[in-house]
């Protein structure tokens, strides 16, 4: 093994071991490979610009801003308003408001720590009063949140289309029929649980309430139609639709909703900034050290190395689905999709994968990978908004990881379950 492959591996993972972020870990190990290979430095700082250059990039911060501008707007509320009145009077009803709201949420934020903190901020602490454990209310917020991923439109679908070079648009369709199938999971669990613990039911909505509900939610509906309609309607690309979703969400929750003011603008845009500046940076840093891995032939070394030992493509993705599992429990999801990449995307080809299909394996994975102990990112926001411990919120959700692992291993070993709504495949 040369001294650059040591390096960019296990000086890596020594890094990230010792706490060292992700993004400044990449760019240390980045730069010790090049003064060992003797490369310009300059290296580094092109391929800094390189990785920040992607036009497509650009709907990862637009896309958190629209998901805080969207909660601060009270759209979030309306959502959960609508999601209630329709099942709030059955077994687990109030459970099921945060999973349908977090579905209809995740269709404008695409993001999912913003679909946790705006569902759980609310719902967590009714759902305690209602008679609901609350770590069992923390866990339920957080496993819902898992549906920013893969309920188009999508952050983590936007990443893996420009680490994959794949269509952004074709990826968002792959993500329905999974997000769709882990909600129908969770309403399960919700009512599982309340038939077990006999929680108490809410009363059924009168028609009054029900019309009143839909008529105060229709802009924070149509948020989702204008964002998706307008992608799939040939209108603007993905990139775009963030920023239209901006420009709705400030319009609807300054001067409909009225619950924004210009005076909250600054901070509600430098939240998104912070949130979205870590997930950047890594995938700019990350340029070149998909360049010196490709370099030095790790990716496609591996996965030569994997089909001459491995000859079944199921045992293969099994494989794929364990690591990434499990990586995805102590590392950042984005981090693993940036940089393994290359190499997922190699063992992919060598196995004659569909690339849309393996997208949706990808992002399956770190939609699990968010609500994973111990770090995964819903996990922690669960934790600020309830209080709880990090112990106490991952005992409450094995059942609806289980619900996640099922729907991945449909996605895995049935294609069409992802690609029904996608053309042409």
């Amino acid at each position: 093994m040369s001294a650059s492959v040591l390096l960019l591996t296990a000086g890596f993972a020594a890094l990230v071991t010792l706490g060292v972020p992700f993004a400044i870990a990449i760019g240390i190990v980045v730069t010790l490979v090049l003064v060992v290979v003797d490369i310009e430095p300059a290296f580094l700082a092109q391929q800094l610009v390189a990785g920040s250059q992607s036009f497509s990039l650009l709907a990862i911060p637009l896309f958190m801003l629209a998901g805080e501008l969207m909660t601060a707007g009270g759209l979030s509320q309306r959502l959960i308003d609508v999601a209630a009145v329709l099942v709030r009077h059955r077994t687990g009803g109030l459970a099921m408001v945060a999973v349908l709201a977090a579905l209809v949420f995740s269709a404008i934020s695409g993001s999912a720590p913003a679909t946790t903190a705006a569902i759980g901020a609310i719902l967590i602490p009714a759902m305690a009063a209602a008679g609901y454990n609350k770590a069992f209310a923390a866990a339920i917020a957080v496993s819902a949140g898992v549906l920013g991923p893969l309920i188009p439109p999508s952050i983590a679908f936007v990443i893996w289309g420009i680490v994959a070079e794949q269509s952004i648009g074709k990826l968002f369709l792959s993500g329905i029929v999974p997000g769709f199938a882990i909600a129908a999971g969770l309403l399960v669990v919700c009512y599982v649980h309340a038939k077990r613990n006999k929680v108490p039911k809410q009363p059924r909505a009168s028609w009054a309430e029900t019309r009143a509900a839909f008529a105060h939610g229709k802009w924070a509906l149509l948020s989702p139609l204008v964002v998706l309609g307008g992608i799939y309607g040939g209108i603007f690309t993905p990139t775009e639709a963030a920023g239209i979703s901006c420009i709705y969400a400030v319009i609807i929750g300054l001067f409909v909703e009225r619950q924004m003011s210009f005076k909250a603008l600054p901070d509600i845009v430098l939240r998104s900034v912070r949130t979205s500046a870590i997930v950047t940076a890594i995938i700019a840093v990350s340029a070149g050290f998909g360049v010196l891995i490709a370099q030095e032939q790790i990716a496609t070394g591996f996965a030569t190395w994997l089909a001459s030992h491995v000859t079944e493509k199921w045992m293969a993705l099994a494989g794929l689905n364990i690591a990434f599992f499990l990586l995805a429990a102590v590392m950042d999801e984005i981090a693993i999709m940036v940089i393994l990449g290359p190499m997922l995307i190699a063992i992919a080809t060598k196995f004659g994968v569909d690339p849309i299909h393996f997208g949706a394996i990808i992002v399956t994975n770190v939609a699990i990978g968010m609500a994973a102990p111990p770090i995964g990112y819903c996990l922690f926001v669960g934790m600020a908004i309830s209080g709880l411990s990090l112990t106490q919120i991952s005992r409450a959700i094995w059942p609806q990881i289980i619900v996640m692992l099922i729907v991945l291993f449909l996605t895995t070993y049935i294609p069409s379950f992802a690609l029904m709504f996608v053309p042409g495949k």
